[in-house]
């Protein structure tokens, strides 16, 4: 049969056509199979895709498609993280409801995913911002109001005036909008609604070591510092004069009879109350500071209030400084001083000539000089010039001195956290209305379930000013109250988003109900998650929340486990010209200008080939080029030979040859699939292959080809799903190409007649041999010294020995 040309555009139209007609990639129910839950994380429906967006979706296209030719009965769902802030400003640039410019964009960015062939059952599609969905957004609201887990209180909150509303801590990154990077975030003070996140901190924080393994080390190590659990004791200095406490929180009680000076956090109640008004600009001057930038890089700065506090463990009289490196977040934003054993006091107190007090020694060594310590000493060790634990090592000094605080009223054993509760409410439009009235005389009342969902009013005005647009729609705000029947006013404020992706995958496994959140048992079935996909920019936000969310839905008795997740990938960014692939930088390559020119096929392959998929991608056209010839050559290959691989034939030496590079090349991608990921050098191996078939071609066996065509075909289709089915096709193969078995191999086969073995000459590689495997160490040495490359190299010289690791390397040593 002569060969075909690859025309990329005709053939991946054509399945294109066909496959949306059939819903090839539905999960089954109540199937025998194992299961397997694979899910990339959802995207924000923000307009075309690029293959920086691409990446992803085809590392868990092909892994899906991989499970299914294992024998896998698979669910790999595709939804739309559909409320946020860019609909509301698209609504203002471009005169479009939120409503209109999401919409428009998911039916764009859905028409993408079908023409890159991504195995999606779309029937488990949801979209976050329809009444349907986050309905159930505000039954969990209810639900942990209930639980006290939802609450309000009057806060101190990060503002973005870009933004024009709140921001949780995890989204300001080095003091800016994490929206906006360049716009500075201001504090304020509002009436906010909260989740109780910290209820599950200790929780959250063991399960880590249950994640090891199967999630990122980069991730799990994040979450820790972010959780940040802190053990010690809260201790009550008392203001000089006054008598008022200021406590203050330290993981080094044993220290406190060296502490030197109390430092405050620039926010800190007292900080307005003690600083002088000549000094306050100072203050403010230090919360910005705090603010813009990351307290590792900021010079460590402070000045004396002109008061002081009482020790009370000593009574010693200490000054109170406000410091910009003490925040009002962590602890109780105060600290004391101790810079004899702590570096950064050490630092600050020599900077500004304050006593350093030293009171800990080495177990085995002697108390140091002030006048001659270089730095503090910050280990455990035993107490001296301490009071009554004299003498005591300190760790036994940490429980007494605690316990004494605790007897006498001035403080406690304490465990503080950095990580603070969820701050949920957002002064914008596009988002889920949080389920509350408030009534002028029952006060706060949940909207009761029967009523739910509070949908989202359309005719709303959204100028990007002020508070929630939805104060200025008087039908939506007027209300009754559902307890007492009077006239109350609908809470302004929506949802964070990230509440809607907090438990959106739970909704996949259900996604029609419209009695429940969804139904226990399908999620019972299908969860944990077996493989979830996304960037290492969500390991704090969406991951840490997520977890959270999973906790209290099975306090709710909802779920059975624990996590989310078993196992966690996060993908390496796609970058072009040194820069991260984005419509900012107007450097993409966009995913359908992609296809129209290269095919599909060809940019599903290039992203899985130009790096390991945790590692970050460089675009080069050259390469994407290269992708495109060698499909072509399979094709060529393949199409050429299909009539010639049905007439049998003879077994040849050609036919051994290549069967075995066929067998090594199923067994290396297969073992890529199933450990490493490495499908950069799983294509590579194919590549290989189909040069060495090249080469073989003429002496191959029509029996032989047989069995290579159908086994190539099926080791590309789960990364090129278009012209494997073509070729499945052209092979006579009956049905979906990613439903037939994944191709076996024989160990034995793939096994090298002999092992290639390195020979050193004084550690240094000079030639190969070949030998049988698991040949005598005497015939290794032999082959090694008839070698022609060695003997150069022994000649003349003494040889000392022969190190042989048998059928690993050969290191001769000599000497002249």
């Amino acid at each position: 049969m002569p060969e075909k040309t690859y025309d990329h555009q005709a053939i991946e139209l054509k399945w294109l056509e066909r496959w949306q007609r059939a819903p090839l990639y539905k999960a089954e129910e109540n199937s025998s199979r194992p299961k397997y839950y694979v899910l990339e994380m959802l995207p924000y429906p923000s307009g075309t895709l690029h293959m920086g967006h691409l990446r992803n979706y085809t590392i868990g296209d092909a892994l899906a498609r991989f499970k299914w030719m294992r024998g896998f009965n698979v669910l790999h769902p595709m939804g739309w993280d559909a409320f946020g802030l860019p609909a509301e400003n698209a609504a203002i640039k471009r005169g479009l409801h939120p409503r209109e410019w999401t919409r428009a964009n998911i039916a764009e960015m859905k028409k993408t995913h079908h023409r890159y062939a991504f195995s999606y059952d779309w029937d488990c599609e949801v979209s976050t911002c329809e009444p349907e969905y986050y309905r159930w957004n505000q039954w969990f609201f209810l639900k942990m109001l209930e639980r006290g887990l939802a609450y309000r209180k009057k806060s101190r909150v990060n503002w973005c005036r870009e933004c024009a509303t709140v921001l949780a801590n995890e989204q300001v990154v080095e003091g800016c909008c994490w929206r906006h990077e360049s716009t500075p975030v201001e504090q304020r003070e509002l009436e906010q609604w909260f989740f109780r996140i910290t209820a599950y901190a200790d929780e959250m924080l063991a399960d880590i070591d249950r994640l090891v393994g199967g999630w990122p080390e980069r991730v799990l190590e994040m979450q820790r510092n972010w959780i940040g659990r802190s053990e010690g004791a809260e201790v009550d200095f008392h203001l000089e004069g006054t008598g008022e406490p200021v406590r203050v929180f330290t993981t080094r009680v044993d220290t406190i009879y060296g502490a030197t000076c109390v430092i405050l956090a620039p926010a800190h109640p007292l900080a307005a109350s003690l600083v002088p008004p000549a000094e306050q600009a100072r203050v403010k001057a230090m919360i910005d500071s705090q603010r813009h930038k990351d307290l590792g890089d900021l010079e460590k700065e402070g000045f004396f209030t002109g008061h002081y506090a009482i020790n009370p463990y000593n009574r010693q009289r200490i000054p109170i400084w406000v410091g910009n490196f003490v925040l009002l977040e962590y602890g109780t934003g105060a600290i004391m001083a101790v810079p004899a054993h702590d570096q950064r006091d050490f630092e600050f107190c020599r900077k500004y000539g304050i006593p350093v007090w030293p009171v800990i020694r080495p177990a085995d060594g002697t108390i140091a000089e002030e006048s001659s310590m270089q730095e503090s000493f910050c280990e455990d060790g035993v107490l001296e010039n301490s009071g009554e634990t004299f003498g005591l090592a300190s760790a036994e000094a940490r429980r007494r001195m605690s316990g004494r605080a605790e007897a006498e009223g001035f403080g406690k054993a304490a465990i503080t956290y950095r990580l603070r509760d969820w701050g949920v409410s957002r002064q914008r439009y596009w988002g889920t209305p949080i389920p509350v009235v408030h009534c002028p005389g029952c006060g706060v009342v949940p909207v009761p379930e029967d009523q739910l969902p509070v949908v989202l009013p359309l005719n709303v005005k959204i100028t990007g000013a002020g508070r929630s647009p939805l104060e200025g729609v008087p039908e939506f705000m007027s209300a009754k109250c559902p307890r007492c029947g009077a006239d109350a006013r609908r809470e302004s404020d929506t949802m964070d988003t990230f509440v809607d992706s907090s438990w959106y995958f739970y909704r996949y496994c259900d996604a029609q109900n419209d009695r429940a959140p969804f139904d226990s048992a399908k999620v019972g079935y299908w969860f944990p998650i077996d493989q979830y996909i996304g960037g290492v920019e969500h390991a704090i936000l969406h991951l840490i929340y997520s977890r959270f969310f999973t906790r209290v839905m099975r306090d709710l008795g909802l779920i059975a486990n624990s996590e989310p997740t078993t196992r966690l990938f996060t993908q390496g960014m796609v970058y072009k010209d040194g820069a991260k692939m984005s419509k900012n930088k107007g450097n993409v390559v966009g995913a359908d200008d992609m296809a129209n020119q290269y095919g599909a096929d060809t940019g599903r392959l290039f992203v899985l080939f130009a790096a390991p998929p945790e590692k970050d991608l460089e675009w080069q056209e050259a390469g994407v080029d290269g992708m495109y010839r060698f499909i072509g050559r399979v094709y060529r290959f393949t199409t050429r030979n299909a009539e010639r691989a049905r007439s049998g034939g003879e077994r040849t030496e050609a036919d051994v040859k290549a069967l075995r590079k066929l067998h090594q090349t199923v067994q290396k991608v297969t073992e890529d699939f199933e450990s490493r990921w490495h499908f950069n050098t799983s294509i590579a191996a194919v590549m290989e292959l189909v040069n060495q078939l090249h080469a073989l071609e003429p002496q191959l066996s029509g029996g032989a080809l047989a069995e290579i065509l159908e086994k190539i075909v099926l080791l590309l289709a789960p990364f090129v799903p278009y012209v494997a089915q073509e070729l499945w096709e052209e092979l006579g193969g009956q049905g979906q190409v990613f439903r037939q078995p994944w191709p076996d191999y024989d160990p034995e086969l793939a096994r090298e007649p002999e092992a290639e073995i390195p020979v050193q000459v004084n550690g240094k590689l000079r030639s190969r041999i070949y030998a049988p495997f698991g040949a005598p160490k005497e015939e290794i040495e032999r082959r090694a010294l008839a070698d022609e490359k060695v003997q150069a190299f022994v000649a003349g010289k003494q040889i000392v020995r022969i190190v042989v690791v048998p059928d690993k390397l050969v290191n001769v040593v000599v000497k002249p």
